[in-house]
């Protein structure tokens, strides 16, 4: 696990696996993790990391309902967990599908945790909205088309906007059961004016970016999620930076889901 601090109030931290990403942003004596690491070793470590850091973590915070974003309880039993509204209708309508996905991960690369995944008892945040955090105000934002679910977290002091699985530099847009073009697209947009603010943009899987490199990502990102609209979605322009055989795998894994009806 890599940590990087972006600003004096924001450090992330990179997972080993998939570059999921992680970050802690504090203001004063109060710290939040934003989503989690994956691996059991990275979890054990992070409140020392953090206690090194001086970054006293009392809160957790989640972009989305997916399983690699649940984990903070791991390292911070004891913390509060925050969602916004949609990820909180999620999680009460698919009770015990991270838990189960987990296992399914942990089970494929032989990895052990200390107590199954526990998502119980979050704390509902309003989307639109803001989350105190010591004397400042984060923003919550919408960010639902990569999933059904979503939020997006703009730390206005810092110039910072923690993205979810949003601006990837190593993935293309990527659809899952319940996504939605359209809603992606619009999230997109709405990143716009954030993105052209900020000094760092942090995706949820792959690498920090600055505002210049995250816009021109935004803009190909919008290009290809139209080409799937078009009259020949296999036609799609993939960017040239993400080409590769494992991104074509994902281009042809969102054609079947809009053949089959599960995103749209």
């Amino acid at each position: 696990m890599r940590a990087v601090a972006v600003h004096p109030d924001v450090l992330v931290v990179t997972s080993r696996i998939w570059k999921t990403t992680a970050t802690a942003v504090r203001s004063g004596d109060e710290a939040f993790l934003i989503d989690s690491p994956i691996l059991p070793d990275e979890l054990e470590v992070l409140p020392a990391l953090m206690e090194q850091a001086r970054f006293p973590i009392t809160g957790l915070l989640a972009t989305h309902a997916d399983w690699d974003h649940l984990l903070g309880r791991y390292a911070f039993p004891d913390a509060a967990l925050g969602v916004g509204e949609t990820t909180s209708a999620r999680l009460a309508a698919e009770p015990g599908a991270a838990a189960r996905e987990l296992r399914a991960f942990d089970e494929e690369y032989y990895l052990e945790r200390p107590r199954p995944l526990s998502v119980s008892d979050v704390q509902t945040l309003p989307v639109p909205g803001y989350c105190g955090v010591g004397d400042q105000e984060l923003q919550l934002h919408p960010a639902d088309g990569h999933t059904a679910d979503g939020m997006a977290i703009w730390v206005p002091w810092a110039r910072v906007l923690v993205a979810g699985d949003y601006l990837s530099s190593h993935a293309i847009p990527e659809l899952s059961p319940g996504a939605s073009v359209d809603a992606y697209l619009a999230t997109l947009r709405r990143f716009e004016p954030l993105v052209a603010q900020a000094d760092v943009v942090i995706p949820g899987h792959g690498d920090v970016l600055d505002g210049t490199r995250a816009a021109a990502i935004l803009r190909e990102d919008v290009a290809y999620l139209e080409g799937l609209k078009g009259d020949d979605p296999a036609q799609a322009p993939l960017p040239l930076a993400r080409r590769n055989g494992a991104q074509r795998n994902l281009h042809e894994h969102n054609l079947s889901l809009l053949r089959d009806g599960k995103a749209r």
